[in-house]
């Protein structure tokens, strides 16, 4: 296999943990109109790319940690936000995304491709006369049994789907609309002002500063 063909490999795991963690389980209507042996539904490609982002972006997720740390003051959060910080996390787990026009990007079809040859994954498109509206990544039972076993398999893959059930919980009291996500990112000001088609760069050192100014607070305010 050459490095080309590993890395399509790699991003198509990364994917099947991340739906497989975020995805919606299907009720009773929706089963009947859904892909034989779907279980769960991501919909929107928008909305899966916002999630993949902060998945390939540590910093920024324990930096969304912290603003609903300082936004409703739960411990947890903090807590959380140390321990992707105080690790080397938001090094050796960061992949760059390019900032395109409306947000990050890139293209995953031939990732994807390694998920929907074997049905793991439907790619179902919704469309009109004249154009897609959306696609919707339907995860089937065959899928979720591979991301599981995966896991038990390999227990450095569980780090994927630990993050992303903590992406899932953010995405959740954010909005489930990937405009809604894609304004939260966009409140980031190194992610909105990284010019068009450069990578957004990391903002780690500044997380961390945060991070140690919040725990000083923190403490202060239990020793009041």
């Amino acid at each position: 296999m050459d490095d080309d063909e590993e890395d399509r490999f790699s991003v198509a795991i990364r994917l099947l943990l991340l739906i497989a963690a975020v995805a919606e389980p299907l009720n009773e209507a929706e089963e009947s109109a859904a892909p034989q042996n779907a279980v769960a539904v991501l919909r929107a490609e928008s909305r899966l790319q916002k999630l993949d982002f902060w998945l390939r972006n540590p910093d920024y997720l324990a930096d969304e940690l912290l603003n609903d740390y300082e936004r409703f003051g739960e411990a947890i959060n903090l807590e959380l936000a140390g321990s992707i910080l105080d690790s080397d996390e938001p090094e050796i787990c960061a992949i760059p995304m390019l900032r395109y026009l409306f947000g990050a990007f890139e293209g995953l079809d031939r990732a994807l491709s390694v998920l929907v040859a074997p049905r793991l994954l439907v790619v179902v498109p919704r469309r009109t006369a004249q154009r897609v509206l959306q696609d919707n990544y339907y995860l089937t039972a065959k899928g979720r049994e591979v991301a599981e076993r995966a896991t038990e398999q390999f227990p450095e893959l569980r780090w994927y789907t630990e993050r992303a059930q903590l992406i899932r919980a953010l995405a959740e009291a954010t909005g489930h609309t990937a405009l809604a996500l894609r304004n939260r990112q966009y409140l980031q000001r190194d992610y909105a002002e990284t010019p068009l088609n450069e990578f957004i760069p990391s903002i780690a050192d500044r997380t961390r500063a945060r991070l140690a100014r919040l725990r000083v607070e923190a403490n202060q305010g239990d020793a009041a």
